[in-house]
């Protein structure tokens, strides 16, 4: 996601402060000219929640209050007012109401027009639809002296305006380019002091409160003649920003540069703004990918541990990742498990900022509809306890996220269909970005918690990563005939191959690769049996392909049931591979133990392998293995002839 390189700097709790001792004449029209930016509190709240939300836990403040208090403004001038930048950027792109100023007796004033904005420098200066009466301004001083008291006056934590004193310690240059000085200040400021002024002992403006120091009680002022001075009727835009990519270990950094005329209207300059934002990150994610194409997985000698490596045969997805060597492998775990009825689950886990969930459907919930509506898996991790409001010191259950307000289809690299919608948490001013792929036992998802003014970042961000998503299909029979009937759900792979299976009779499975079938004869065929298909990236005559590198099919579903039997694709590996890769290769290809056909007792559970080449093939470097699993002690006439049973329609059709 592409990130201002100062993001995060916004001001956090100051040390306690001196009592200010700003004259007292001049305390009424400090209090006229300061203002509350604030944004009104949706009147809707589509949630549903396991009981009544005790409101009564929360401040009578903030329990009453109709708005959101996000900063503070000032007038300038006739009509004109200033703010930081970053203050006004809280409302684009977000779930709240625009931006408004509120005086001190709570009347609140609407935004007309946005005459002034610097991104770099993190300041905007507007004008009222109906200003209050009065025309109340603060003075200015654009040259200030060094080390004389100034008082920071701010809507400290949201509890209104109040005013702390200190000194105007030094300047120091701005960080990006040292093209001109940020004031700092020993004054006290807190969450919402933001775009306040900074005021000298006559109570004349010097510069606008933006942010405060990491590790010292020293905060930073913009000079106010930087905002006097800025081009009128235009928005400059220009910072460096930094795009990183869960997946990579590198970042893309970046100067957003860009201009447009004003004035114009909150929703237009949002408009406007968003549109420049998302088509710079548009090519920073560009330029990120385009920077090592060779080495970028599926190419590239790093990417050969997973191109000739076995599938992971989990149904939990992960990311493929490349770390700090150029090695690409697979990141992201299983963390946490939430149960719900009839069988279903939900895991859950992360890699870097992307949630990483498994959601297994429940049995008595009917496929068709669980596949076709996204609001139902999600009320399935709602109904698990995967979302919580905080209420006070209390937590309380989210039920349902009710319908979404975005619906996309995302089809990726490897012709997957994804399922993109959002959801909106409006109370948090946040936005859940969800990214299904139907599999066989219900769906796995990438998931993003989205800050206003970085929907379409976090949205890039999905589309990206489903390229690196590494899972494998599972499920019993039962749940395989629910999902293949959901055609437009199927990834491309499956236009190549037949599944067919009549329970107490047969099962067959047919590739343009390989192809076997068998009889309860070998194993019994019923609906719980379960079916793991593990698909693995590989060469496909020089073009990378996603496919199947190996079928089992267990006797059940039960864990503790070791009935299985299997057929594994190999194929021989490159020299730059270590030795665990060539002596694998080493005893498939010479049929060495264990792929001599000899059975072998594990554990109590007898299994036996061989070898399958396509018919006449010399010296192939593609081969099948097959293999049969049976609990028990068996001898090796009977497992040879289960593997015999196996072998029998098996056909490989590649070398």
């Amino acid at each position: 996601m592409a990130a201002l390189a100062w993001a995060g700097l916004g001001l956090a709790m100051g040390g306690a402060a001196r009592a200010a001792t700003l004259d007292p004449a001049v305390l009424p029209k400090v209090q006229a000219a300061t203002f509350e930016v604030v944004e009104a509190k949706p009147v809707k709240d589509p949630l549903s929640y396991e009981k009544p939300l005790p409101l009564d836990l929360l401040p009578y403040q903030e329990r009453t209050d109709k708005y959101h208090s996000i900063g503070t403004a000032f007038a300038l001038g006739h009509n004109r007012y200033v703010t930081a930048g970053h203050v006004l950027l809280a409302g684009v792109g977000g779930l709240w109401g625009a931006p408004e100023l509120r005086d001190a007796s709570g009347r609140v004033y609407a935004i007309d027009k946005i005459e002034k904005f610097s991104l770099g420098k993190d300041f905007v200066v507007f004008s009222l639809a109906s200003p209050p009466p009065g025309d109340a301004a603060l003075a200015v001083d654009a040259r200030p002296e060094l080390n004389q008291v100034v008082y920071a006056v701010g809507n400290a934590l949201g509890t209104g305006v109040v005013i702390r004193d200190g000194l105007y310690t030094s300047d120091t240059p701005e960080q990006q380019d040292g093209a001109w000085k940020w004031m700092r200040f020993s004054a006290a400021a807190s969450p919402g002091n933001s775009g306040g002024p900074l005021l000298d002992k006559d109570g004349k403006v010097i510069g606008v409160v933006l942010m405060k120091s990491a590790n010292e009680n020293l905060n930073y002022a913009l000079p106010i003649a930087e905002v006097l001075g800025a081009p009128e009727h235009q928005a400059v835009i220009d910072a460096k920003t930094n795009y990183r990519l869960d997946v990579l270990d590198t970042v893309q950094n970046g100067r957003f540069k860009a201009s447009f005329a004003l004035p114009l209207g909150f929703d237009a300059f949002a408009a406007t703004y968003l549109k420049l934002g998302d088509a710079h990150s548009d090519a920073q994610l560009k330029a990120l990918l385009a920077r090592d194409p060779a080495n970028l997985f599926p190419n590239g000698d790093g990417s050969h541990q997973l191109l000739y490596g076995r599938p992971s045969l989990s149904n939990f997805p992960q990311l493929i990742g490349r770390d700090s060597d150029g090695v690409w492998g697979r990141a992201g775990r299983q963390q946490h498990r939430f149960t719900l009825g009839s069988n279903g689950y939900v895991d859950a886990g992360s890699l870097a900022r992307t949630g990483l969930v498994h959601l297994r459907r429940p049995d008595d919930l009917p496929a068709d509809r669980f596949y076709a509506d996204p609001a139902v898996p999600m009320e399935q991790l709602a109904k698990a306890g995967f979302f919580h409001r905080q209420v006070g010191p209390e937590k309380v259950k989210i039920t349902s996220l009710g319908p979404p307000i975005y619906q996309a289809r995302h089809v990726d690299r490897w012709q997957r269909p994804w399922q993109l919608a959002e959801w909106p948490l409006s109370y948090a001013n946040v936005r859940v970005a969800v990214m299904t792929l139907p599999v066989p036992d219900g769906d796995v998802m990438l998931l993003r918690f989205v800050v206003p003014g970085h929907e379409h970042d976090n949205l890039l961000d999905l589309k990206a990563l489903a390229d690196f998503v590494d899972v494998d299909y599972e499920g019993t029979l039962a749940q395989w005939k629910d999902y293949l009937r959901q055609t437009s759900l199927l990834p491309a792979a499956f236009k190549d191959i037949q599944l067919d299976f009549d329970y107490g009779r047969r099962f067959s499975y047919a590739s343009k690769r390989m192809a076997f079938s068998f009889t309860p004869a070998l194993q019994k065929i019923a609906p719980d049996s379960l079916l793991m298909l593990g698909f693995g990236y590989f060469d496909d005559h020089g073009t990378p392909a996603w496919g199947i590198d190996e079928v089992q099919l267990w006797k059940n579903r039960d864990p503790n049931d070791m009935n299985r039997v299997a057929i594994q694709r190999y194929a021989q590996p490159p020299a730059d591979l270590d030795n665990g890769f060539q002596s694998q290769w080493r005893e498939v290809s010479r049929r060495e133990h264990p792929y001599d056909g000899v059975a072998r007792d594990d554990n109590d559970v007898m299994k036996i392998d061989t070898v399958v080449a396509q018919a006449g093939a010399t010296s192939p470097a593609v081969l099948y293995t097959a293999f049969c699993g049976v609990e028990g002690s068996h001898a090796q006439d009977d497992m040879k002839a289960r593997l015999d049973l196996l072998v029998k329609h098996l056909q490989v059709n590649e070398h």
